[in-house]
């Protein structure tokens, strides 16, 4: 999904910003943006919302000078001045930049300089979230994609070598190959076709949280009721209590936006496709995973060792307040350990934690088709911490590394308590604590993001839709460093046994 239904989601039927016509000049404000780092395009164009005025395509700009920047300058009437102006700048064929907002000030000239995709400016260093890009399967725009050698997450576009070795754990990984076993003796030959595929496959990348995305596998719809229990025995053997019992609460609410928008084709709780990749095997590499609306889970063994990432988990609603499930309230305790730990800062490691303060955009960095993001380490550092405030910093990252089994999150646990001081916690929020949130923790061994989003399914359609709100939540689980669906342990592994 490009930044173009964004904005018309946004904007309201594609109602953009007249800069043409303004019969009372009062404020003259001059927008220029830097294309540095990115190849000039022929045009350059800004457009976006303030009532009454509306023009239907964008003002091009001047430019590029010598420092690379495109400007143009334009007279607002007093009817503008204190409202918020939402506007973007745009060119070629869908290639749009973020969404941006400004208030015009009465009678005073005003210079606005902006980077594309960056919301501070020539500063460089706050970028919200990226279009989301929906590549459907058998596409020239997926085999584009999958044809781009995985790196993985960094923070500079270099990997941190040697942060994951082949190891024995010691844990018992047998009543996860029972359970996977037993799921696929159950179904047909040609269902266990359709669902199975290589280890080294690219199927582990085809994952999206999008609810429209054209998933392979078996999909839960399709399964007996026995089949689909013996689908549970899987997330049972591979997850803890809490993980199984946080997935299950992910489908419930789906079921339930299901109902508040009566749309049973796009959404429900059986909207889920599990894909099998390799043997199971006490020796070899193999996985599963599980990918639909809210929750996508990827699950890799080599041997005892476990990676469970990228896991994608997110919910809208996040509270039933009727009928069925009633009650039911999803990330709970990420949302509060999230805020107790950054109450927990002093003024001093807040300013430090906080690199925005404004609320008004989605902000995670790691989802679909994200496999390469280069996301800098930003905000406070854990060494600034005290003892207290890490321990309080290693127990919210628990709540998320805690959805695997007791014994492989303990490992993971200690992977990242080796690694603590190198981890890095980000905030974005406006004052009000109460308000909508963006954190992550940031370390060279995993990666978490929270996100209060845009709602995309529930919202007063009579109103503008507004910007992050809280009963809309995404959160995003990678191992950085070229580990995610654990393909720097495959990779030593394949160097090991069978190279040739």
């Amino acid at each position: 999904m490009k930044n173009s239904l964004l904005l018309k989601l946004l904007f309201g039927a594609a109602l953009v910003l007249s800069l043409y016509y303004v019969l009372k000049p009062a404020s003259q404000v001059e927008f220029k943006i830097n294309m540095t780092g990115i190849s000039h395009p022929d045009s350059l164009g800004i457009f976006g919302t303030i009532a009454p005025l509306s023009l239907d395509k964008p003002l091009l700009m001047t430019g590029p000078d010598a420092q690379g920047f495109y400007n143009i300058s334009l007279s607002f009437p007093d009817s503008a001045m204190g409202q918020p102006l939402k506007y973007t700048y745009s060119y070629g064929n869908n290639n749009y930049d973020i969404i941006r907002s400004i208030h015009i000030e009465k009678n005073q000239p005003q210079t606005i300089i902006d980077k594309w995709g960056y919301l501070d400016g020539m500063l460089a260093s706050v970028k919200p979230a990226p279009d989301i890009e929906v590549f459907q399967a058998g596409t020239p725009e997926e085999t584009a994609e999958l044809n781009r050698p995985f790196v993985g997450i960094t923070t500079d576009g270099k990997l941190v070598e040697n942060l994951f070795p082949v190891k024995k754990t010691g844990i018992n990984i047998t009543p996860i190959k029972n359970a996977v076993n037993n799921f696929l003796q159950a179904i047909t030959k040609e269902q266990r076709e359709k669902c199975s595929f290589p280890v080294e496959s690219s199927e582990w990348r085809k994952w999206h949280n999008i609810d429209f995305y054209k998933r392979t596998g078996i999909g839960f719809e399709e399964l007996t009721t026995k089949q689909k229990d013996l689908a549970f025995e899987i997330l049972k053997a591979s997850l803890s209590l809490k993980g199984v019992q946080k997935s299950k609460d992910i489908m419930k609410m789906e079921e339930h936006l299901a109902f508040l928008t009566n749309d049973y084709k796009r959404y429900g709780g059986d909207k889920y496709w599990l894909v099998f990749l390799g043997t199971p095997s006490d020796t070899e590499p193999w996985g599963w995973q599980l990918d639909g609306h809210h929750l996508v889970i990827n699950y890799f063994l080599q041997g005892d060792q476990v990676v469970m990432t990228p896991t994608f988990m997110g919910s809208e609603p996040t509270y039933i307040e009727s009928g069925k499930n009633k009650g039911l309230r999803t990330f709970k305790a990420e949302e509060e350990k999230g805020v107790a730990f950054y109450s927990s800062l002093t003024q001093a490691q807040k300013d430090k934690a906080t690199i925005w303060h404004s609320k008004d955009q989605n902000f995670n960095q790691a989802e679909a088709f994200r496999d390469n993001a280069i996301i800098p380490a930003t905000g406070i550092a854990a060494k600034e911490l005290s003892a207290d405030q890490k321990n309080a910093l290693l127990d919210l990252i628990a709540e998320y590394v805690g959805n695997m089994k007791e014994g492989q999150a303990k490992v993971k646990m200690e992977e990242v308590r080796s690694h603590l001081d190198e981890t890095h916690f980000t905030w974005v929020q406006e004052t009000d604590i109460n308000s909508p949130f963006y954190y992550r923790i940031h370390s060279p061994v995993v990666l978490i993001e929270f996100d209060h989003q845009a709602p995309v399914a529930i919202w007063d359609r009579s109103k503008p839709r507004p910007g992050p709100v809280k009963n809309h939540i995404h959160t995003v689980v990678r191992t950085p460093n070229g580990n995610d669906y654990g393909k720097d342990l495959l990779k030593e592994h394949l160097k090991k046994h069978h190279h040739h």
